[in-house]
Parts: C-alpha cells; structure tokens; sequence
C-alpha cells in the first residue's frame, strides 16, 4: 500500500488540515487519492465554522463522508471510549483491514484520530494501526510555545515503535514567523534529526484553498519514499 500517516502531537495540533491539504493538492494535479481515517468522533458537538474531519476529507477526495470514516461516534473522546460507550467494541484487525481496503487502488492519506498514542481500541493506539499499514508518517504540530518537547515526544516513540517519519509538519505556518517559531522549527530539526516543514495558514475549508496550502508541501517527495 502506497500513501501516508499523518498523525499529531495531540488532539488539535492540525492534522486534518495537514491531510486535507495533501489530498487537495494532490487532487488538484490529477493525482489519484483517496482519504481515510479510520474513526471519527465528537459529532455531538455544536457545529463550528469548519465541517467535522470526516467531511473535510470527503470534501476534498471526492469520496462521501461515510466512506472517509467507517466508524463515527458523537462524544468527543477517544474512539475506544466512544464505542464503549455506544455499547460497541472496535476490533484492531478490522481497523486496519480498512484502511487497506481504501487504499487498494491507489496513494491513502490516512489521519490518525487524537495523539500518536490516544488509544483506538482496547490495548490498541494509532500507533500501532501505523505501524500495521507499514506507511510513512507525517507529524502536525503546532508552530509555538511548548511544541519542541511535544514534537520531539512524539517523534520518539514513532521511531521506538520502528516507524519511518519523514517529517514534522508545523501549521499554521505564518508567512512572517516570530522568532519563537522559527527557533522552535530550528530545534525539532536538528534535536530531532527530521525534517520540518510548514503548512501556510488555510483560510476557509474549501478544496482551491486547502490546494493552495498543499501545494507548499512536498508531498510528491513524500510519495516516493519506499
């Protein structure tokens, strides 16, 4: 299977942002790609501005929202507790024989749900589904205050978990960085021995902008890893 991990340093740290721009710029050059993310939680909340993650996905991909993610609960906690509390139990093979399904036929943006090692199922984080699927991952992060030690955290137990990461993905990255932020990109650089790059700020949820900010990142390279 061919495609990429993105995870997040935590819950809100920009991942859906993050694959939904790589979807959208790879869309938008003709790339074929499809989106998944393998659950979805929180829809009981009040609607916000921006669609919820399954449907930013669906929006960009050209695929529906139920497809995107086959699991979709309405508390905002962590899919294990969500289905617990639906009176349900996620089964980690089914998981990832999911995502292997979406991406039978072409590159699979996956997003992970919650941190790298916010729990899916009973004894089973995102963590493990990635290194189930076996695909590189991209890192989101925040650009400010408290990031290094959450991206270097993070960047720790991808690789003690024998995962490749290929980068660190700092969003919103602004176009005239503070000094802050970019002695916080300098850090994770070298400290952490990866590669950092910046996702510009996205301004609205539509697929030309979500493109636009896509197309900042490398993500051609990105595909091409083995």
């Amino acid at each position: 299977m061919r495609g990429l991990f993105v995870t997040g340093t935590d819950t809100g740290a920009g991942k859906t942002i993050v694959a939904a721009a790589l979807v959208a710029a790879m869309a938008a050059a003709g790339q074929p790609v499809r989106a998944h993310k393998p659950a979805v939680t929180g829809l009981d909340e009040p609607p916000g501005a921006w669609p919820p993650d399954h449907e930013l996905l669906a929006g960009v991909s050209g695929m529906t929202p139920e497809q995107v993610a086959p699991l979709r609960y309405g508390p905002a906690v962590s899919p294990q507790l969500a289905a617990q509390l639906a009176g349900e139990q996620i089964e980690p093979e089914a998981l990832a024989a999911a995502a292997r399904r979406a991406g039978a036929n072409g590159p699979l943006i996956v997003e992970g749900a919650g941190g790298l090692l916010s729990p899916l199922a009973v004894q089973y984080t995102v963590c493990d589904l990635a290194v189930a699927l076996g695909l590189p991952l991209l890192i989101a992060a925040r650009p400010g205050l408290g990031t290094i030690n959450h991206s270097l955290l993070t960047l720790a137990a991808a690789r003690a978990a024998g995962l490749q990461v290929l980068a660190v993905v700092l969003t919103p990255w602004p176009a005239a960085p503070s000094i802050l932020e970019s002695s916080n990109r300098d850090a994770i650089e070298h400290m952490g021995e990866v590669e950092v790059a910046g996702l510009p700020m996205v301004d609205d949820p539509f697929p030309a902008e979500l493109a636009r900010a896509g197309r900042a990142l490398p993500w051609r390279r990105w595909l091409t890893f083995p």
